[in-house]
């Protein structure tokens, strides 16, 4: 451990912590915004009482060490806004960087940036540094072809056993996961022939070294009424996976293993894919029973590649999940382990069908359209469980995007409901807080606004980039326990227009 405040005080904490929520993470969150903003003109973000949102960076902010194209924080040299995704925070005793010499401190804020053309990049926000010469360095810049080759990277976590930061790509057949090394000069290495390619997102390791991968993969369309092939083609077939990965040597990622993928039983038959019935997936029986509140399902994770067998060219993991009969879900983007649940529990998040043409009909809101946020228990070897629902969405909390834990009890969950779904209900997005256990209750933590770059741009922004954490590097102390909550730091990103990462800061009530 390169950076630490007293281990045995701060272990003694921890462990006590299942009788002292209050003082863990930056909850309790004990009001509400009462509603979402509308989509005219550029309101103000608004959070709940008790918080404030404190500026961190902006898109135009200046890098240390900039390329011929990449340039600004969130602006390529050609005024391209390169929409910084998931915030990943971590502590470290001074990495190092592009000066030699240079004291960068040892709070740090990571963040994948989602454009395309081969130009995605990833950026560290030093914390600790002042001087906006210093303040944010470029990890990935392009190289002698003036290409990064990276896109749509999307998801980040720090892998405590490899000592490396992952990013994930959600850019279908061309995604897939990367790591990159801690300290500086940052060394990349694709994973492509051990994770697979594929339209990854959140991903999240566990205390085992094992990592749990979600995909977010959009299906084909259909009819809203497979009655009436007039009716509004939009809702989605589901497409996408939750993905386990086994590491041989979790110290060594590139040494291979097995990939997983989620299977769901329901009346003791895996709901699985149909390509050549997509309407059936969307409308099948099996999937009422899935998104019923209060109904739990049988789950097992199924092989879709193993090194040792299937070696080590890239792959297609979702056709691999596919031909295994693995469950599809519509278009999951994050996952977080439940504090204390020994990474035994864990949240994912379909953000559905993203059209209100679709969520109206009673028939498709019943089966996620809306989106939805599921919880997954396993057994005491993790390879079995149970899969119940633990929100449904409807109109007013819909399209759930990121995922994390203001504290023990308390899931924090952005939406991406889409400038259409915007427009349809004349609502922007929102970020909900809701209770785990106990008096289960939804508050407003969030209502986004938008600023004046979105709206000239025809685009509004978005909420992402929302995680909780201490930034600890000990195994024990990763996101999914109570280790990892103690002093923990809040950050959340309104991604598109100007590109802004805010520190979720809390006041006096």
């Amino acid at each position: 451990m390169h950076f630490t405040k007293s281990l045995t005080l701060t272990l003694a904490v921890a462990l006590a912590a299942p009788v002292a929520f209050g003082q863990l993470g930056i909850g309790p969150i004990r009001h509400s915004v009462p509603s979402a903003n509308q989509q005219v003109d550029t309101p103000d973000t608004v959070i709940a009482q008790g918080f404030r949102l404190k500026q961190l960076a902006a898109g135009v902010d200046p890098l240390e060490n900039p390329s011929a194209k990449i340039t600004q924080f969130g602006l390529l040299a050609d005024g391209t806004r390169t929409e910084p995704d998931q915030n990943l925070y971590l502590l470290s005793s001074n990495p190092g960087g592009p000066t030699p010499g240079y004291n960068y401190g040892n709070h740090f804020l990571f963040q994948g940036h989602e454009n395309a053309g081969d130009l995605a990049y990833v950026t560290r926000i030093n914390l600790d540094v002042k001087d906006p010469a210093h303040r944010i360095t470029l990890l990935t810049p392009e190289g002698a072809d003036g290409l990064t080759h990276f896109n749509s990277v999307d998801g980040s976590t720090y892998d405590p056993f490899t000592n490396t930061l992952l990013f994930t790509q959600e850019a279908g057949t061309g995604g897939g996961v990367f790591q990159i090394t801690a300290t500086w000069p940052p060394v990349v290495t694709s994973l492509d022939g051990i994770l697979g390619k594929a339209g990854y997102e959140g991903i999240h390791p566990d205390d085992r070294g094992n990592l749990l991968i979600i995909e977010d993969s959009g299906g084909s369309t259909v009819n809203v009424d497979p009655n009436d092939p007039a009716s509004p083609k939009t809702a989605k077939q589901p497409n996408s996976f939750v993905y386990r990965f086994l590491p041989y040597d979790r110290k060594d990622l590139t040494q291979g293993g097995k990939l997983q993928a989620l299977q769901v039983s329901i009346h003791g038959q895996p709901v699985i894919f149909h390509a050549d019935d997509p309407v059936g997936d969307v409308f099948a029986p099996q999937q009422v029973d899935l998104h019923k509140p209060g109904t739990s399902h049988h789950v097992t994770w199924v092989t879709i590649h193993d090194t040792a067998v299937d070696g080590t060219d890239a792959f297609d993991a979702n056709a691999a999940a596919k031909a295994a009969l693995a469950t599809p879900f519509k278009r999951p983007e994050n996952a977080q382990f439940l504090p204390g649940s020994g990474f035994r529990t864990f949240f994912f998040c379909p953000t559905g069908d993203t059209d209100a043409t679709a969520g109206a009909v009673p028939a498709l809101a019943a089966r996620g359209s809306w989106g939805s946020i599921f919880r997954v228990d396993l057994s005491r070897n993790r390879n079995s469980g149970t899969i119940s629902m633990f929100v449904l969405g409807d109109a007013d909390h819909a399209s759930f995007d990121n995922l994390t834990f203001a504290d023990p009890n308390t899931l924090l969950a952005t939406e991406d409901r889409g400038d259409l779904l915007h427009g349809q209900l004349n609502q922007l997005d929102s970020v909900w807080a809701f209770t785990v256990s106990g008096f289960k209750s939804a508050k407003r933590f969030v209502a986004l606004g938008r600023d004046a770059t979105s709206v000239a741009g025809g685009e509004d922004n978005e909420p992402t980039g929302l995680h909780v954490s201490n930034g600890n590097e000990l195994t024990l102390g990763q996101p999914g326990t109570f280790l990892n909550l103690l002093f923990a730091r809040g950050f959340l990103t309104r991604q598109h227009g100007d590109n802004v990462v805010w520190e979720i800061v809390k006041t006096d009530d």
